[in-house]
């Protein structure tokens, strides 16, 4: 996901919120008559930061030590729990789903409360008001802002939770507070005596909360900045740690859905006589699911009977009322859309085209692809005996939208819905749904269940096969570039066309992510850093394809194509790629240079010889204000491209886990060069999606992963994101060291050089 807080106007969202709950209802065949001041009275009363209005609106005001208040994101007691013996437990306000905050954040907290981190345990939050966003007052794990947005918030909590102690300790031993310090999880007197963290939690509860703190200066930092292993990684690496999929409860079944094949369909009939005789199926019913269509739910003991009754269904499907897409058919009438201007984004003269010394021309292809992450979507639903409350476990990005779409489909008052945020097995942005399409079907599936008599709870899971067939997609692109410039490669003149569906479109984000008929999320990475006079314009068709952010959302191609043009521009001036780019960026653009630098030198950049047969391959780009160079050195035989070494170079300001962000820029550029490898695509015929495992869908193995480090510049500035940016610029290096050895530019990914 992708939010970009200078451009967000942030009092259009509630409108967006309330109209997506409505369309919901009329989706799932509910009426409603809720207005626009009764969902916010609603909202507020829940005790939820549901959706994404500003958290100062549910705050419950609370008097700290001069007689202002605090918002609740900025109290400490729902953040810091101490117990007798000296534990600290620390709630995180996002979900844990493999990028490190389960780390990171209890890093940054116990750094300013001075804690020893041998006794610092992690947990999640939940969708109640602290655990909101602070930057947007929403509740969200995306847009790889979950440190950025989160430091100095952490570090306040763990400052004021130190000051507390030190006037808890201070009112016992009837001392000033300035004559007491801090060190690892103590008080510690002038005279030496001292009291544990563990002795004065109780009473420093009790104490008013500073509205003020001191913060340390990072030469300071103790934690922060250090390679610290993961709280996690212990019950991960052994299997003990739990997932959503993993939730039981007694009593628990588990079902399963039987989607449409086509995107919206609903069912004419169907047979379920032989699915009914497996041992252990308790009831199969049809029920609404996402984009206004039908499925069939069966719900059995355990995950293999309901799967295998699933199997035996005979559902005739009526797919008469919507578009069934043809991706052959679609990438023509896309290829026929970039040959004609859409929405103007920038604008630029582009008269200079006709006369520039040189000139491109390029078309770029980009497919559907698939999240896939390794647990599949899950959410289980418990409700209660009379109907008037709920309770669901699910890894969700965005729990505060989740509990009102819940509480809807439910028919419970969303105050009386309760939401266990789960650690989650990855999602790449799939488990942040502005429809919330698998929760609310989750939710459909236990009132089916409650009205055939059932009264348990219920977990609905879905299968790999689900997963990649079920949506939601990184939209399908097309790129169309005319370029002029000059011998020494100035560019004169850019123009630029962009074919591809809306991400936002038709969601609460549409108010404040489109501007002018453009998507922000499809055309971020576009130009900059680049001074490039550039006309760029976008077409957003509408197909009945269901789309969604995907890690790094729209820089997954834009960095793709702009990279790989300006190499190729940087080849017909015959300049090299890096002394090209360092010439574009001048001094406007240190922290680009810097990284680009970093790498160049860490890798041996033109220094060292090259195998025979390689070549390299030089990116960079910023996404999520974090700028990532590679420098990767790539060969190609009998048509089939090998990524040999790959170098990277990040500016993401201050590193607060270093490990952790080498494991992230490590993750994201496999990811990337996933996108390059043959079959890493989702198609679709007669509007069923083609692919259905891994055995059709290409994902990227640790068998393809290259020999990599990763490097990162110095700096004490406040961090910027990181479980993105190091994805985009992958693919085009490893297409720029392509084109060194074949002379050709991969104009498509995958990547189709034979």
């Amino acid at each position: 996901m992708h939010f970009d807080s200078k451009n967000s106007d942030l009092s259009q969202i509630p409108k967006g919120i309330a109209s997506l709950i409505e369309q919901q209802n009329s989706s799932f065949g509910k009426s409603t008559e809720l207005s626009r001041r009764q969902f916010l009275k609603m909202t507020v009363a829940s005790g939820f930061a549901l959706g994404v209005f500003p958290a100062q609106a549910q705050d419950t005001p609370q008097n700290n030590a001069n007689g202002s208040s605090l918002k609740a994101f900025q109290q400490p007691s729902a953040f810091v729990q101490i117990t007798r013996d000296g534990s600290i437990t620390v709630t995180i306000n996002r979900l844990e789903f493999g990028q490190g905050v389960h780390t990171a954040l209890p890093m940054i907290l116990a750094e300013e409360l001075d804690a020893d981190w041998n006794k610092v345990h992690a947990v999640h939050g939940s969708a109640a008001p602290a655990y909101v966003d602070p930057a947007f007052g929403m509740h969200m794990t995306g847009g790889s802002g979950s440190i950025k947005n989160s430091y100095t918030q952490y570090r306040e909590l763990g400052a004021r939770v130190r000051a507390m102690l030190i006037n808890a300790a201070a009112v016992q031993w009837n001392v000033s507070p300035e004559t007491l310090r801090t060190e690892r999880s103590t008080v510690i007197r002038a005279d030496g005596k001292t009291f544990s963290y563990g002795e004065l939690a109780e009473a420093a509860m009790k104490i008013a909360v500073p509205a003020k703190v001191s913060l340390k200066d990072p030469k300071n930092f103790k934690i922060i900045g250090k390679h610290v292993g993961r709280l996690d990684a212990k019950d991960k690496s052994s299997g003990k740690q739990e997932f959503g999929i993993d939730v039981r409860l007694p009593g628990m079944l588990t079902a399963v859905i039987a989607h449409p094949t086509v995107f919206g369909a609903s069912v004419k009939s169907f047979d379920d006589s032989a699915a009914k005789q497996i041992k252990g199926v308790r009831a199969i019913v049809k029920i609404k699911v996402d984009r206004g269509g039908e499925g069939v739910a069966v719900i059995a003991d355990g995950y293999w009977p309901a799967k295998q009754a699933r199997d035996l269904l005979k559902i005739d499907w009526d797919a008469s009322q919507v578009e069934k897409v043809d991706s052959t058919v679609q990438l023509k009438k896309y290829r026929e859309l970039a040959q004609t201007t859409g929405n103007l984004h920038f604008k630029a003269d582009v008269s200079q085209l006709s006369s520039a010394p040189k000139k491109i021309q390029a078309e770029y292809t980009f497919p559907y692809l698939a999240h896939a992450p390794m647990e599949p979507l899950n959410c289980t639903v418990q409700i209660n005996p009379d109907g008037s409350k709920a309770e669901l476990w699910v890894g969700t990005q965005m729990p505060g939208l989740e509990a009102m779409a819940a509480a809807q489909a439910l028919g419970v008052s969303p105050q009386n819905l309760q939401i266990h945020v789960q650690m989650a097995g990855g999602g790449f942005g799939r488990r942040a749904v502005p429809s919330c399409d698998y929760v609310v079907e989750s939710c459909q599936v236990a009132k089916a269940a409650r009205s055939a008599g059932i009264q348990a709870p219920i977990r609905t899971i879905w299968s790999r096969e689900d997963d990649i067939k079920g949506g939601y997609y990184r939209p399908m692109h097309v790129h169309k570039a005319q370029i002029g410039f000059d011998e020494q490669g100035q560019v004169q003149a850019w123009d630029h066309v962009i074919v591809g569906q809306s991400i936002v479109a038709g969601t609460p984000f549409e108010g404040f992510l489109m501007k002018n008929g453009v998507d922000g999320t499809a055309i971020e990475g576009m130009r900059d850093p680049y001074p490039i006079p550039m006309r760029l314009s976008v077409h957003h068709p509408k197909v009945n394809v269901p789309v969604l952010w995907w890690r790094s959302v729209g820089s997954t191609h834009t960095a793709y194509v702009m990279e790989t043009l300006i190499d190729e521009i940087a080849r017909a001036a015959k300049q090299d790629p890096v002394a090209y780019r360092l010439k574009q960026f001048g001094d406007k653009h240190p922290r680009h240079t810097a990284a680009l630098k970093l790498a160049v030198e860490k890798s041996g950049y033109n220094k060292r010889r090259l195998p025979k047969g390689q070549a390299w391959g030089v990116a960079v780009h910023e996404s999520f204000q974090t700028v990532v160079a590679y420098v990767v050195t790539a060969s190609v035989k009998n048509g089939q491209a090998k990524l040999h070494t790959a170098t990277a170079g990040v500016h993401c300001n201050l590193a607060v886990n270093p490990k952790t962000i080498e494991a992230q820029i490590q993750g994201a550029a496999l990811m990337g060069l996933g996108m390059c490898l043959e079959n890493a695509a989702i198609t679709l015929k007669d509007g069923v999606v083609e692919q259905d495992n891994f055995g059709q869908y290409a994902v990227a193995r640790i068998t393809d992963m290259p020999q990599m480090t990763v490097h990162i510049v110095p700096s004490a500035d406040p961090p910027t994101g990181i479980g993105e940016p190091g994805l985009p610029p992958l693919a085009p290096a490893f297409a720029n060291a392509i084109a060194q050895l074949t002379g050709k530019v991969p104009r498509s990914l995958p990547f189709k050089l034979a």
